[in-house]
C-alpha cells in the first residue's frame, strides 16, 4: 500500500480459506483491491519509504510489512483492515504461506512471564522512578544520583543486565517507564508490556491496535490505584491498570487519518494534558492527495476517565480551500504544527508550554516552528513565539518527479520543526527560564513570561533531519542537546553533542562527530537525532550507528561506549537485535540505565530490544 494514497477504503467482504482450522483473510484478494494501484506502477523519487515495486516488497519479512501497517506511513492506508487482514496481506505480499505470521503476543513464549510470587504489592510499586518523558515536570530530563542509584565514577563499569526482545518489531525508539520493580513500555505492533525491573520477565501484555511511540506516564487514575497512560499512532489514547494490566478507558483524540501521539503526555493534579502531531506531511506527496487539513493540538483529560476538559488548536483556523495544484488538485490550508513534544507544565504560572511543527501549506500559520504558552486551566493561548516564518513543507519537496513535487507548499520553507520538549529551568541568577531546541540546529533561552526570546545559539546546520531532533537536557547549569544533520551530512561528519551556558548562550564545549563506526554497514549513521538523559556528572546519547554513550559534562569526554548492534540471547527467548538509536534517550533509574535498540523507519538499522545496564552487584 502506497503510503501516500489518499484514498479511505471500506470494510470489505472477504474470501477466505482454510488454515489450520481457522477461516483467515484471503490476502491475495486484499492486496490486488487496495495495494496493488499504487504498487504495481513506477513512482519514482519517493521519500522515506523507498519499498513501492511488489519485488522489492517480497523482499521484507512478513513481520516487517505487518509492522509497517500498524507504525509508520502505511498505517493510514491499512486503516480499515482488521489485524488479521493486515496479517494476510503482509503475508502475501512478503511470500509467506497464509497463516503462518504468528500474532506478536503470541510470539511470547510462556516461560518469559512472571512466576506467581513475583506478584505486585504496594511495597514494589513505591520508590523512585521515571514517568513518562522526564522524571520532572520541568522536562528537564535530568535524574539526580539518588533517583538514578548511579554515579558517574561507577558509569564505566556499566555492563549489560539483561536484554528483551520485542516481538514483530524493527522500530523500538520507545522509551520505558519505571516504578518501584514495574518497567513499562510499548511497540511498533501494538503491545504494552510490564515487566520486572530485576529479571526482565513478563508481569502482562496488553494489546491495542495501532503502534505505539510514546513514553508511557505512571500515576495515579480511578480509586488512587496506579494507572498506565499512553497514546499511539492512530490518535487514540489509553489507560491500564499498573498492577494487572486490565484496560481502564480508552479514547479518540483526533480523527484524522494521519493523527498520531509521539510525545509522551503530561500528568498534573488528576489531568493529563497531551500532545498530537500527524505524518500528512507524507501523504501529501501523494499527487492525488488535497493537501492539508491537519492541525496539531494539545487535549486536556480527566485521568481517571479520559473525558475531555478541553482542546486547544495551535492553529485556530479550520483550513479552507486556498486554490490548486499545477495538475488541478485542490488545496487547503493553514495546516501542520503538529505537537510532537511532550507538554511542559509551570502550575505557579498556571501555564502550559508547548513547542510545534511546520506547517504543511499555505498560508503559513504564525503557530507554526513555534514555542507556545497556554492556560492550563481552558486551554487559552497565552502567547506565542514564532522562530522561523514561512516554513510551509511536505515530503513532496524532495521528490524528483515533478508529479509528486505538486503537493510542495509554494513557500516550500526549510521544514524546521520543533520536535522535542520544552524545558523550564532556572538561570544562574535565579530567574526562571524555558529552553527550546530545533531542527534549525539553533538552541533558545525565553522569558516564559512573554516568549521573548532572550538569546539562541547556532550548534547544527540543521535540515530535514538536521539540528536538535527529540531532546535536550540541562543538569540546571548547562543545557546538553545532540546533533543530528542524518540527512544533510555523511555519516562521520554528522553528529556530536553541544554543551550551552544557561544564562548567555555560550557554547561550554563541543563534542564532534565520531568516526569510522559505519564502515560499509547498511543503514548506519553517526548522527545522534535522539534525545539527551542527564545524570549528576554525566550524560547520556544514542547514535544512529547504534551505540550509546555517556560524556562527562564537564569535559565532553566520553567515559562509556556500548555499541548495541549485535545478537542476543534475549530473556524473554524472542530473537533479538540492537540497530539504530533514535527518538527517545535512556531511563535511568534505579541503578538501571535502559536503552531501546533498532530503528528501521527512514531506511535506518532495525532493531527490536529492551536492553537493561547496571553494575554488577548494583
Amino acid at each position: 500500500m502506497n503510503r501516500a494514497s489518499p484514498v479511505v477504503f471500506v470494510m470489505l467482504l472477504l474470501s477466505s480459506v482454510a488454515y489450520a482450522g481457522q477461516a483467515i483473510p484471503d490476502g491475495e484478494r486484499l492486496y490486488r483491491e487496495n495495494c496493488a494501484r499504487c504498487h504495481e506502477v513506477e513512482m519514482p523519487g519517493i521519500f522515506l519509504d523507498g519499498v513501492q515495486g511488489p519485488a522489492s516488497i517480497q523482499e521484507m519479512s512478513a513481520e516487517r510489512v505487518y509492522e509497517a501497517l500498524l507504525y509508520f506511513f502505511m498505517k493510514r492506508q491499512a486503516a480499515s483492515l482488521t489485524k488479521a487482514e493486515k496479517r494476510a496481506v503482509a503475508e502475501h505480499v512478503s511470500g509467506s504461506a497464509p497463516g503462518s505470521l504468528v500474532p506478536p503476543v503470541d510470539a511470547i513464549p510462556q516461560t518469559a512471564y512472571c512466576s506467581a510470587d513475583t506478584g505486585a504489592s504496594v511495597a514494589s510499586l513505591s520508590g523512585e522512578g521515571w514517568s513518562g518523558w522526564s522524571p520532572g515536570l520541568d522536562n528537564s530530563r535530568f535524574q539526580t544520583s539518588a533517583a538514578a542509584g548511579l554515579t558517574v565514577e561507577q558509569i564505566p563499569d556499566l555492563e549489560l543486565k539483561w536484554a528483551f526482545g520485542l516481538p514483530g518489531s524493527t522500530v523500538v525508539s520507545m522509551q520505558p517507564a519505571v516504578v518501584g520493580d514495574r518497567v513499562v513500555i510499548g511497540t511498533s505492533v501494538g503491545l504494552m508490556l510490564a515487566l520486572d525491573a530485576d529479571s526482565g520477565c513478563i508481569h502482562w501484555v496488553q494489546e491495542v491496535d495501532y503502534g505505539v511511540r510514546a513514553a508511557p506516564v505512571i500515576g495515579p487514575g480511578d480509586d488512587e490505584a496506579l494507572t498506565v497512560y499512553v497514546g499511539d499512532t492512530n490518535g487514540s489514547f489509553h489507560a491500564f491498570d499498573l498492577a494487572t494490566g486490565d484496560p481502564q478507558w480508552s479514547v479518540v483524540l483526533d480523527e484524522h487519518p494521519d493523527a498520531r501521539i509521539t510525545g509522551a503526555a503530561t500528568l498534573h493534579e488528576g489531568r493529563l494534558y497531551v500532545p498530537v502531531a500527524s505524518l500528512e506531511e507524507g501523504t501529501a506527496e501523494w499527487p492525488t492527495y488535497e493537501c492539508c487539513t491537519f492541525r496539531g493540538s494539545i487535549v486536556a483529560l480527566e485521568a481517571a476517565t479520559g473525558a475531555e476538559i478541553w482542546k486547544t488548536y495551535p492553529i485556530a483556523e479550520e483550513p479552507r480551500r486556498t486554490g490548486t495544484t499545477s495538475s488541478g488538485v485542490q488545496r487547503w490550508g493553514p495546516s501542520g504544527a503538529g505537537i510532537w513534544g511532550t507538554p511542559t507544565v509551570d502550575p505557579e504560572r498556571n501555564s502550559l508550554y508547548i513547542a510545534t511543527g511546520d506547517s504543511y501549506s499555505d498560508p503559513v500559520s504564525p503557530a507554526s516552528d513555534a514555542v507556545m504558552a497556554l492556560a492550563m486551566d481552558t486551554g487559552r493561548v497565552l502567547w506565542v513565539t514564532q522562530t522561523t516564518p514561512g516554513d510551509a513543507w511536505t515530503a513532496a519537496c524532495l521528490a524528483t518527479n515533478p508529479a509528486f513535487r505538486a503537493g510542495c507548499p509554494e513557500s516550500e520553507g526549510p521544514d524546521f520543526d520543533f520536535g522535542s520538549a520544552v524545558v523550564r529551568a532556572v538561570s544562574a541568577s535565579g530567574e526562571p527560564i524555558l529552553l527550546a531546541g530545533q531542527k534549525s540546529g539553533v538552541l533558545y533561552q525565553l522569558n516564559p513570561e512573554t516568549g521573548e526570546i532572550q538569546w539562541e545559539t547556532r550548534i547544527a546546520n540543521g535540515g530535514v533531519l538536521g539540528g536538535i531532533e527529540w531532546g535536550i537536557a540541562t543538569d540546571g547549569e548547562v543545557v546538553f542537546a545532540s546533533i543530528s544533520d542524518a540527512l544533510e551530512e555523511a555519516p562521520g561528519e554528522a553528529g556530536g553533542v553541544a554543551a550551552v551556558q544557561l544564562g548567555d548562550g555560550a557554547i561550554v564545549w563541543e563534542a564532534p562527530p565520531f568516526q569510522d563506526t559505519c564502515g560499509t554497514q547498511s543503514g548506519c549513521h553517526t548522527a545522534q537525532p535522539g534525545a539527551v538523559t542527564a545524570i549528576e556528572g554525566a550524560i547520556f546519547s544514542g547514535s544512529l550507528d547504534g551505540h550509546i554513550r555517556a560524556h562527562e559534562t564537564a569535559t565532553g569526554r566520553v567515559i562509556w561506549d556500548f555499541d548495541t548492534v549485535r545478537q542476543y540471547n534475549t530473556i524473554n527467548g524472542v530473537p533479538g537485535r540492537g540497530g539504530s538509536l533514535n527518538g527517545p534517550g535512556a531511563t535511568v533509574v534505579g541503578g538501571t540505565v535502559y536503552v531501546s535498540s533498532g530503528y528501521s523507519s527512514l531506511n535506518f538499522m532495525p532493531g527490536n530490544v529492551l536492553l537493561a545496564f547496571a553494575v554488577p552487584d548494583n
